[in-house]
């Protein structure tokens, strides 16, 4: 027997869901399938348990910060397991929650791996369905790596269930996950280790900024190697012996676990888009402007899923899935609005972003003004014993619009959501610096940093 639907859509994290409820609403007999858990990454084994575990992380580093300033650090440690139990308290319900939120809006939910057999036609565990319209909202899974042993690397989601933190940790890969993970384990306890292939860490983001991070985090006692190649992973009687070069010299680092940190891609696997004529790359599905595979008008893709211009990033998942329910509703070609998106890696202190990097600016020919502060003896980061903490906000001289912000210091993640608004509603800077805020707080520093 063959089940027909209005909309079909793979995978259900925030762009799924988001187009799932819209379309429901509007009548569309509508289906959610995934293979694993209903939620998708942020919420089960991304950004919220995530946080929840840095929050130990920071209670350690904000006594250390204070120590000899009238706060005595003691014996005051993260207790690892019960944080991972305060963690899966949030996680654990999740689950359940979206599914039978999905099910009152009269979605049906299917639990199995779907795949294409035709343009219209899919399968879930032997039972066919077809749809008028299909969403893949997929997600994205850890990149395969090339050396050998690669397979005794755990992710970031066996990382975010492991009952108990190793001594010595490597993270391959200079991004999000590498340094966010190891700020966590550093200040738990475990002795850890950054290695990534290029010469660069965490590329999305100023790299001035960068280098003070690095600082703080080399301080903190991460040991960070930059230009160096994993050869193989071999097991060991108490871990792993990981054989690294560097500049034609072999090395071999002994570990107790290997953590992927090196960028994941669209996970696609098992889909067979070609049975569907959806085209694809290593970047997602090749989709229009609006969302629409570019090779069977049927289906739409978005978040980490879809090749469009958006960061992987949960809200850019949530706006396009809005956007493509939108276009499928009512046969239209709405656009994303990319603009004023902030991002921010989650190390202590955070690091974000919006909008433009100076060299960024440069390559336009903008004529631009970089206003760059040393905010760490700043009230906001003096109160809190913090040392490392600067800003640098990009403004087109000609029209005095904020182009891009960067910041790394404490609460800078709330700090940049008000720049976002305002580069999205294009305000000035001198009409954002006219901001009276409630003070002391951070976002009173604003105006200073502008």
């Amino acid at each position: 027997m063959t089940t027909h639907y209005d909309l079909i859509v793979i995978g259900s994290g925030t762009a799924g869901t988001t187009a799932a409820h819209a379309c429901a609403k509007e009548g569309w007999r509508v289906a959610v399938i995934d293979s694993r858990p209903f939620g998708g990454t942020c919420v089960l084994r991304g950004c919220d348990p995530k946080k929840i575990l840095r929050r130990g992380a920071e209670i350690i580093d904000g006594a250390a910060l204070l120590s000899g300033k009238g706060i005595d650090p003691g014996t005051l440690r993260v207790d690892w397991p019960a944080l991972m139990a305060h963690k899966r308290g949030f996680t654990e319900p999740m689950s359940d929650k979206i599914e039978k939120g999905l099910e009152s809006a009269g979605v049906k939910t299917l639990h199995g791996r779907a795949s294409f057999t035709a343009p219209d036609r899919l399968t879930v565990d032997g039972n066919t369905l077809t749809a008028s319209h299909f969403l893949i909202a997929t997600g994205a899974r850890p990149k395969a790596m090339p050396f050998e042993g690669n397979e005794h690397m755990i992710d970031s989601t066996a990382f975010m269930e492991l009952e108990e933190l190793p001594n010595r940790i490597l993270f391959v890969g200079g991004g999000f996950i590498s340094f966010e993970f190891a700020h966590i384990a550093a200040r738990v306890g475990s002795d850890v280790t950054i290695a990534t292939h290029g010469p660069r860490l965490l590329k999305g983001f100023d790299p001035d900024l960068v280098d003070l991070l690095r600082t703080r985090s080399t301080d903190l006692g991460i040991d960070i190697r930059t230009g160096i190649a994993i050869n193989s992973i071999v097991p060991t009687g108490s871990g792993f012996a990981v054989v690294t070069e560097m500049d034609g010299k072999e090395s071999t680092l002994e570990v107790d676990l290997v953590v992927h940190g090196a960028g994941r891609e669209p996970d696609l696997a098992d889909l067979n888009p070609e049975a569907a004529s959806v085209e694809y790359s290593k970047a997602g599905v090749t989709v229009s402007e609006h969302l629409q595979s570019v090779s069977n008008p049927a289906v739409y893709a978005a978040g980490d899923a879809a090749a469009s211009p958006g960061m992987p990033l949960t809200p850019v998942a949530s706006m396009e899935g809005g956007v493509a329910a939108r276009n499928m509703l009512n046969e239209t070609r709405e656009t994303p609005d990319y603009a004023g998106i902030p991002t921010a890696v989650f190390t202590i202190p955070e690091l974000v972003r919006v909008g433009m990097l100076e060299d960024e600016a440069r390559e336009q020919g903008l004529d631009t003004d970089v206003r760059y502060s040393d905010t760490s003896e700043w009230f906001s980061n003096y109160r809190l014993g913090e040392t490392v903490a600067a800003t640098k906000i990009i403004i087109d001289r000609e029209t005095r619009r904020i182009l891009g912000a960067h910041m790394l210091g404490p609460e800078y993640a709330e700090v940049v959501n008000i720049i976002a608004l305002a580069m999205r509603l294009g305000l000035t800077a001198d009409e954002v610096s006219n901001l009276v805020a409630a003070y002391p707080s951070v976002g009173s520093d604003l105006g200073s940093m502008l």
